[in-house]
């Protein structure tokens, strides 16, 4: 088997971690406060046990992320992460207290902060040129799961019955189905899964990666370290130079791959996160999923008060926004192989100030009979998840560009804890404000406002000072 099939088959196995983490969250959700009433919990032990999942995410992504890093591999990496989710399913499934139940999402969560390596081998396994279009089918993956899942949840509510001694019924056997499914994803791991060699590394590579150590001479005299700047070079050009400088280049290189044997030696993290460009890409991480998970949060309110939804309607809602966000992704998987990323980013972020601003006017205080309101609502809601590929994919795209390939775990462990910290707020902020959308949506609305002006005065930096770090992703 040659790399590109052990590759194209990475990428499945990886397509399927996603799916699988989607129909986890879509087949728990919706029973999880029946099941905390059940075992006499009080109600702020539903955020608790939502949150709970994104807090140990949020913290054990940067570590998962400094390994794989280290190691250079990510099998191992994944399977052990698994081995969380299935201890904290089968956790859930026992169900014997609410304390338990807290526990079990705390261990299944931190089988998720394995994503920050997986985005990492995505980044050193792809090309730039292509980059985006694997992380839009990936996320799509997700998305794909969270549809499956209520289809699921018709036949586990149909379960009563003991399985020695412990009972099996709608509430604990999404722990149990779970439980099952992460272990089958072992096998499929095991058989499927390969650490291919990056992209960089492999023969008759379209592109090979060059990092070029630059001391920048500085007008008055400082102590700081050399900085470190990175670019892709065509195979091409480099056979173009070889006539000249072969011998040195390869010596130059072969010097270069000793040095990456530690890929944190002269690291800094102030440097390397700090720097304009990618703050500004954390921050629309985090907007993007802060707004998303407040979106979430406040629906269900809205539509039980102004239309009267009960448990079918919000499942067909929440069935025909999946579709939506599905269809979305594969547009950007389209669009993005057209146009460069900070274009696609910059239609993502006018598309949500425009849902944002719709949502103000025509949601705060509606008017009008019921089908001009459930047509506005559908309208706002339409647009607000129009804009999530566009944002979401761009911005991971662009972000593993603008840091070092070399620790690119450990950022994109960095960039998914961010992303999780969001994902913490955004319920707290929205539950509260349900009854004061003003507030909440003018939130949304500053936040939005705040990246996309950043956006734009990274973009003037630039066609003033071409010569800037905030080139290398203006110029993807």
């Amino acid at each position: 088997m040659d790399n590109h099939q052990k590759r194209n088959l990475t990428f499945f196995t990886i397509g399927l971690i996603f799916l699988l983490s989607g129909i986890e969250y879509a087949v728990i959700l919706p029973t999880i406060w029946r099941y905390l009433q059940i075992l006499e919990a009080p109600p702020y032990f539903l955020g608790l046990g939502l949150s709970a999942f994104s807090l140990s995410g949020l913290l054990t992504g940067p570590l998962f992320g400094l390994w794989s890093d280290r190691s250079r591999t990510t099998k191992t990496i994944i399977l052990f992460s698994n081995l969380f989710e299935i201890a904290g399913n089968f956790m859930y499934f026992m169900g014997y207290s609410k304390w338990l139940l807290l526990c079990s999402r705390l261990v299944a969560g931190v089988g998720a902060g394995a994503g920050s390596s997986i985005f990492g081998f995505l980044t050193r396994s792809t090309q730039p040129e292509e980059r985006a279009g694997i992380f839009a089918a990936i996320m799509a993956c997700r998305q794909a799961g969270l549809l499956l899942g209520p289809a699921f949840n018709l036949f586990l509510r149909l379960c009563d019955f003991k399985l020695g001694p412990f009972v099996v019924n709608k509430y604990t056997s999404p722990g149990i189905f779970m439980c099952l499914l992460w272990i089958l994803l072992q096998f499929v791991v095991l058989a499927l899964y390969w650490d291919v060699p990056p992209i960089s590394s492999t023969e008759g590579g379209a592109v090979m990666v060059e990092m070029k150590e630059e001391e920048e001479v500085p007008l008055v005299g400082s102590d700081e370290e050399p900085v470190l700047t990175y670019r892709a070079v065509n195979s091409d050009q480099l056979e173009t130079s070889a006539s000249c400088e072969s011998q040195p280049l390869r010596g130059a290189l072969s010097t270069r791959s000793s040095m990456t044997s530690n890929p944190f030696k002269n690291f800094s993290a102030s440097r390397e996160f700090l720097r304009e460009e990618v703050v500004v890409l954390l921050t629309a991480q985090f907007i993007t999923l802060f707004n998303q998970t407040a979106l979430e949060t406040m629906v269900t309110p809205l539509t039980q008060r102004y239309f009267s939804f009960g448990e079918l309607g919000n499942s067909l809602m929440y069935s025909l926004c999946g579709v939506e966000v599905i269809l979305g992704f594969f547009f950007v998987r389209w669009l993005s192989c057209k146009v460069a990323d900070r274009a696609v980013l910059a239609v993502g972020l006018v598309i949500c100030c425009t849902a944002c601003i719709w949502c103000l006017i025509f949601l705060t205080n509606p008017r009008g009979g019921y089908e001009w309101e459930l047509a506005v609502f559908i309208i706002g809601v339409f647009l607000q998840l129009l804009g999530l590929p566009f944002v979401a994919v761009s911005q991971v795209s662009l972000f593993s560009k603008v840091t070092a390939e070399k620790t690119q775990g450990f950022s994109q462990g960095i960039r998914r804890s961010v992303g999780g910290l969001a994902t913490i707020l955004g319920p707290l902020w929205a539950g509260g404000l349900t009854n004061n959308l003003y507030i909440m949506l003018g939130m949304m609305l500053a936040l939005l406002t705040m990246i996309t002006v950043s956006r734009a005065h990274l973009l003037q930096k630039w066609s003033q000072h071409p010569d800037s770090s905030t080139s290398a992703w203006l110029l993807d």
